[in-house]
């Protein structure tokens, strides 16, 4: 089959990389912004008011597993100098391709909803505006996002998600300055267990919200278009080396405010009517902790809907490319992709329900990411050298097939009712 991989940029000379130091730091803390997307605030405030810190285990588990995970995939954009959508394409055959396109086309679909959405809802607490309106705002700030991408590189992509993401960590977490956090109950939401269905439902809805598939896809991608494909040896060495720092801080960081959103719901919202909606969250936490951090947890809403969206349409265009070997322009994806989201929005859906049912599609899309590339980074014709080690595949398939059980679960309990 043809290589139509996208053209890679080549890398520095290894003088200059030994100079690099922190600027080798970068594409996990884009992938990262798929970590804390509006699926995320829906899928925690929802578990934290319902469940109290029933479910916080799912968290720290989910964000242990997505370090791994996000390692694998930029390891493998690395050593390969493909990204894993490339690699799909180049060995499968044309019908299981087109069927893997499809489904992870309908995975991009349902974050992509998510995201725009959740701008929707920070533009109406913010200003009023309504959701279909606030919808296309959303859409043509991501498209100004992307542009700026197209046109100053990815450095300045990467400094203005950056910047998002801080922004967006003040505003989910400042509020647990002022919660009542109590330490019993924060302990012993860290024991695994659940109670009933409903709450498997939602874990699953976390977990697709925390280890994302089109994160995983794009990751690889990053990886590849930032450091070329790196020739083995001290310089790879390095390039590794520090991709498991940038990994490590972007998801630290990712996890931190995945955690912040489910604590400060377990001590604020339990019991208050009307938290069952982003908007009811939002105005029972300015009720009971302060109009301030109201308004910074619908700022921080805001930069989590534009950054996200602008990254998941990147996502998209990745899988599209490596599967299909058709090459969309962002803009023109970024428009076909708004659609579905200002559908939704117009016929006045529960916007909160679709941001929790977004995430439970995207759980049923990890498999479909994660198997793949465990596989390829075990495989030695693929990695060389650099093949994942016997105990990065144990824990690599292990949280494979935890993934795969819990959506076997979440099927079979929310059937039966």
């Amino acid at each position: 089959m043809t290589d139509t991989a996208a053209p890679r940029v080549a890398p520095p000379s290894a003088p200059r990389r030994r100079g690099a130091g922190l600027t080798l730091l970068g594409p996990a803390f884009v992938a990262a912004i798929a970590y804390v997307d509006p699926g995320n605030v829906a899928a925690n405030l929802t578990a934290g008011a319902k469940y109290g810190y029933l479910l916080l285990w799912v968290l720290v588990a989910a964000n242990a597993s997505a370090v791994v995970v996000q390692y694998l995939s930029a390891k493998l954009g690395v050593v390969t100098g493909k990204s894993l959508p490339e690699l799909l394409g180049m060995r499968m055959r044309r019908a299981p391709r087109l069927l893997f396109w499809a489904q992870a086309e309908v995975v991009a679909a349902a974050t992509d909803i998510a995201e725009v959405i959740g701008g929707a809802l920070a533009l109406h607490l913010l200003f009023g505006l309504p959701l279909v309106v606030g919808g296309v705002i959303t859409g043509v700030v991501s498209m100004a996002i992307l542009v700026l991408q197209s046109r100053r590189g990815a450095r300045t992509f990467e400094v203005v998600v950056t910047a998002m993401l801080v922004v967006l960590t003040i505003g989910f977490c400042a509020g647990l300055l002022f919660a009542q956090v109590s330490p019993g109950e924060l302990v012993s939401g860290l024991v695994p267990r659940f109670e009933g269905s409903e709450s498997v439902l939602l874990a699953a809805s976390m977990l697709g919200a925390t280890v994302m598939p089109h994160a995983v896809y794009l990751h690889s991608a990053l990886a590849r278009d930032r450091h070329g494909d790196t020739p083995a040896g001290p310089e790879r060495r390095r390039v590794l080396h520090m991709t498991r720092w940038d990994v490590a801080l972007a998801l630290i960081v990712a996890g931190g405010v995945n955690v912040c959103m489910l604590v400060l719901a377990a001590a604020t919202l339990p019991g208050v009517p009307g938290t069952d909606s982003i908007p009811g969250a939002q105005a029972a936490i300015a009720t009971h902790v302060g109009p301030v951090v109201g308004v910074l947890f619908a700022v921080g809403l805001l930069a989590s809907g534009l950054a996200s969206t602008s990254v998941g349409c990147m996502a998209g265009a990745e899988i599209m490319h490596g599967l299909l070997h058709v090459r969309v322009p962002l803009l023109a994806r970024r428009l076909v992709t708004l659609v579905p989201a200002i559908v939704l929005l117009a016929l006045d859906a529960d916007a909160t329900m679709l941001l929790v049912v977004s995430q439970v599609v995207l759980s049923f899309g990890i498999a479909f990411a994660i198997v793949p590339l465990v596989t390829y980074t075990s495989r030695r014709s693929v990695m060389g050298s650099d093949v994942n080690a016997v105990p990065t595949r144990v824990v690599a398939w292990v949280i494979a097939a935890v993934i795969v059980a819990l959506n076997v679960a979440l099927v079979v309990l929310t059937l039966g009712g």
